[in-house]
């Protein structure tokens, strides 16, 4: 595989580093400048609102800019993102510092795709993409528990520091090793991507994503307040627990990809979708528990991100039918919808621990990941009165591959 390739792994293990590590920061951001958990937990919710409109907005307006050129400057606008978060004096600027890396994210992993195949084989194409996806599952293992770790001793500012760094090792990877004559063609406009969401099948697979996704956030994003407040462990302990998380989730990941592969799309999710609205129910009894706590963690990792699989390779079957022609636009919103789900899990969160306290995240989480089974097992049943054909293999290998949030 070529260097450049390892320049977009570096540069994806950086964005998933600066999505995640927030999470495990919370508490220390929110004393430190003086704002409740909710207002931190806002952190969150505009960071993944930045993706979800960078991605598809963005990336049509950005469509006649050279890959190379445009890969660049995204790296150039994350690290300048990461810098003023580093930086900033006070909550506002932290915000704005977040919607600017969320945009960066956004269109990055939009083209980061078209990019990564460029580089090689046409046979070795799927391979690519999941090399650089992977930045994505190291991020979860090792770039947020360190970023944590960081944080919690040195200072979360410094923790923004250090991704502005890796920020530029990758925009300097990507300047001397990715070739500047990356063939694109152009990507979908705007009203394509809006006639996309005309189809009422694919918006029910979105409604399925952002609310899977929105009730496992209600309590991911406050996980290390909960770990504090409720659990005991000291701040210094939550880097240890989130690398517990890290390294469940990536066993899930593969977990999860073969369920999908062997079971389908639609009863793989509905397995999964139960088993994670039981992990974050038993979560309200094991949270005043350190022991049982960390165990229902490693759970939770092994399911939380376990339906990204069956996700995308369920919305490429339902595209390459009721939307032959715009298959890879519907893929992409599928990741705005994920974040969109995010956004509105960690603003929900947010009001629950204003109004109720932290331990009723989990069960309300639980709640709301049923609304998105019952709307699997709806989706599967319209499956089953109106039959359409399986997608080509092709087509769902990559679909599993090009994930990235």
């Amino acid at each position: 595989m070529p260097i450049a390739l390892l320049a977009l792994t570096l540069s994806a293990f950086a964005i998933g580093t600066t999505e995640f590590v927030i999470v495990g920061l919370l508490p220390t951001i929110a004393a430190d400048l003086g704002v409740n958990l909710p207002s931190a937990g806002l952190l969150v919710s505009l960071y993944a609102l930045g993706v979800a409109v960078g991605a598809p907005v963005l990336t049509a307006l950005t469509g006649k800019i050279p890959r190379k050129t445009l890969l660049l400057s995204l790296m150039v606008l994350f690290t300048l993102g990461n810098l003023l978060a580093w930086k900033s004096p006070g909550y506002v600027t932290l915000v704005i510092a977040r919607i600017l890396t969320g945009l960066a994210h956004g269109v990055f992993f939009s083209i980061g795709s078209t990019i990564a195949t460029s580089l090689v084989p046409k046979d070795k194409a799927a391979s690519a993409i999941a090399i650089m996806f992977s930045g994505l599952t190291v991020a979860l293992v090792t770039g947020v528990p360190l970023g944590t770790f960081i944080g919690q001793h040195f200072g979360w500012r410094e923790t923004f520091l250090a991704v502005s760094a890796l920020g530029l090792v990758a925009f300097i990877g990507s300047l001397l090793y990715v070739p500047s004559s990356i063939a694109h063609s152009k990507p979908a406009s705007l009203l394509q991507q809006v006639q996309v969401l005309g189809q009422p099948r694919l918006l029910l697979v979105y409604a399925m994503t952002a609310v899977g996704y929105g009730g496992s956030f209600i309590a991911f994003t406050y996980l290390a307040p909960i770990l504090q407040q409720v659990s005991g462990f000291s701040a210094g302990a939550v880097g240890a627990v989130m690398l517990v998380y890290g390294v469940s989730v990536a066993f899930g990941n593969i977990w999860g990809g073969k369920l999908a592969d062997k079971q389908g799309p639609v009863r793989a999710l509905k397995l999964i979708f139960l088993l994670l609205a039981f992990v974050l129910l038993l979560l309200t009894f094991t949270a005043p528990h350190p022991v049982l706590v960390v165990i229902t963690v490693l759970l939770w990792g092994a399911v939380a991100f376990g339906n990204v699989a069956g996700l995308q390779v369920y919305v490429v079957q339902q595209a390459e039918h009721f939307a032959p022609r715009a298959v890879d636009v519907a893929s992409g919103l599928n990741i705005a919808a994920f974040n969109l789900g995010i956004a509105g899990g960690a603003w929900g969160g947010g009001l629950i621990v204003e109004q109720l306290g932290l331990v009723h995240t989990g069960w309300i989480g639980a709640l709301v990941v049923l609304g998105a089974f019952g709307l699997t097992a709806l989706s599967g049943r319209m499956d089953r009165l109106n039959p359409i054909p399986v997608a080509a293999d092709a087509g769902g290998e990559k679909s599993i591959h090009a994930v990235g949030h």
